[in-house]
């Protein structure tokens, strides 16, 4: 005898894109609390506001060149030689935004507009590993989820940073300054391990940072180090591509 069996069936809501997007971002928050909070920590005890360090995150929202700033902050180095840092500092940035823009090019130019704002190594990297999406409908809430998590962390970050610095005794918080150190090498490291003539390009561009310290402001000297340090770059780097 047969008995008729009744398949269940559970259909579970699906997720908006925008909700995977922030989920997708979830590694980069991870990461940005605390590298952000350190930031917030650094530009306190470097003679920033809490809204001004807050607003820095808000307006920049690019850490490796808030830690440069506010470090060139700290030690009184003129607003112009900190723009022109910074501004070569995230100059990949172009290039990024060009590979990327290409990758997404069926999202709408006006969300487009919007992602640029908020692309990051990290953005950028997940953005590029989820490319795929761009072909699923309302796909620019996806990256849009994405970006926007990163970035509120980041911001929430900093001024969670400047709110403890502001309690916290000033030994303790002058102690953290050499996070901005470890932190560049932390970046560095894992490229000169990949790359061993990346570490040959960072050390031509201290050589020239020294060199030029003696006869120029801190500013310049970082600045014209950076720029000749990248050029350096294209020589060594020569023939890489194949």
């Amino acid at each position: 005898m047969e008995t008729s069996r009744e398949e269940v069936v559970l259909i579970r809501p699906k997720s908006h894109p925008f909700v995977k997007g922030v989920a997708a971002a979830v590694p980069i928050m991870i990461g940005y609390l605390p590298i952000g909070i350190t930031f917030g920590l650094l530009a306190k005890q470097a003679g920033l506001t809490l809204y001004e360090l807050t607003a820095m995150s808000a307006f920049v929202f690019a850490g490796a060149s808030q830690f440069m700033a506010a470090n060139m902050i700290a030690v009184g180095i003129g607003v112009v030689e900190i723009i022109v840092a910074t501004f070569i500092l995230n100059f990949r940035h172009f290039i990024m935004s060009l590979s990327l823009m290409n990758a997404l090019k069926v999202i709408p130019f006006q969300f487009k507009l919007s992602m640029s704002f908020g692309l990051t190594d990290e953005t950028f990297a997940l953005s590029s590993m989820n490319a795929e999406k761009a072909n699923e409908e309302k796909s620019h809430f996806f990256y849009g989820g994405l970006i926007l998590a990163s970035y509120l962390t980041w911001v929430f970050g900093s001024f969670l940073g400047g709110l403890v610095g502001e309690f916290i005794p000033q030994a303790l918080s002058q102690s953290m300054t050499i996070a901005l150190y470890v932190m560049f090498i932390a970046l560095l490291v894992p490229s000169v391990k990949k790359e061993w003539r990346f570490g040959i390009i960072a050390f031509i561009s201290m050589i020239f940072n020294y060199g030029f310290s003696q006869f120029l402001t801190s500013g310049w000297s970082i600045v014209l180090a950076t720029l000749l340090g990248g050029c350096s770059g294209i020589f060594l780097m020569r023939g890489e591509e194949k």
